[in-house]
């Protein structure tokens, strides 16, 4: 049985989740990574354990509750997630459902889930959230009101459980460099100052694991130094 402290990561297999997954084993932690298609081939270390789950699915979700309700954590980072970017009549009722449930019913489900082990344990919430959960942009709306409920449920949680020594915090990041855009019509900037790297957000991550445990910074806005998106040629 290891004796280091477990970190619970969704989105492990790339991007944000992944950069934090090996910040956190770099930082001692033990780290479950959760994703639809992550194997342990994702991040070859001792202390990285892989399971996959699409948090999209109800039941599959409810299931990987179920198996996780007796799971002594002290870190959970909710940073699953997806997004498009179109006029909202032209999103199918699939793609609105499944981003719903995933980037703001999952991470419910999961805290639900962990929460008594996290405040038993004074550990961390940390959502990922994006810049959209903080101001308005054309053809997100649905995107953008799911990482505006998940900041409304981190920021509602934070005052929950101020009677323990849990630390909550919400990460806004603007474009950051990762598969996200994979699918979309846009991408970040090749420019290095038009864009955050996911090495960005795993620095937030230690910053914010490394402070007094007085102190909790519990909206952590992280944006590129100036503006850049790149279209990509159809």
């Amino acid at each position: 049985m290891s004796s280091k402290k477990l970190a619970i990561v969704t989105g492990a297999s790339s991007g944000i989740g992944k950069a934090t997954s090996l910040r956190l084993l770099k930082l001692g932690f033990e780290v479950l990574g959760i994703s639809r298609s992550i194997t342990k081939e994702d991040i070859n270390d001792i202390n990285f354990t892989a399971m996959q789950a699409d948090l999209s699915n109800e039941k599959e979700t409810l299931e990987l509750c179920e198996n996780l309700k007796r799971t002594n954590v002290h870190i959970l980072v909710n940073c699953a997630g997806f997004g498009r970017f179109e006029p909202h009549e032209e999103l199918s009722h699939k793609t609105i459902t499944d981003m719903s449930f995933l980037n703001l019913t999952a991470p419910m489900l999961l805290t639900n889930t962990l929460l008594r082990s996290l405040k038993n344990n004074d550990g961390y919430l940390i959502n990922i959230n994006s810049i959209e959960a903080i101001r308005a942009s054309k053809f997100a709306g649905v995107y953008s009101a799911t990482k505006a409920g998940l900041k409304a449920f981190g920021d509602a949680l934070f005052e929950e459980t101020r009677k323990s020594a849990l630390s909550i915090t919400n990460i806004n990041p603007d474009m950051t460099e990762s598969n996200f855009y994979d699918e979309l019509r846009f991408e970040t900037s090749a420019k290095e100052d038009e864009k955050l790297l996911a090495s960005d957000i795993a620095d937030a991550v230690e910053h914010i694991l490394t402070m007094r445990k007085g102190a909790v910074v519990s909206d952590y806005t992280i944006r590129s130094l100036k503006f850049g998106i790149a279209k990509k040629k159809l």
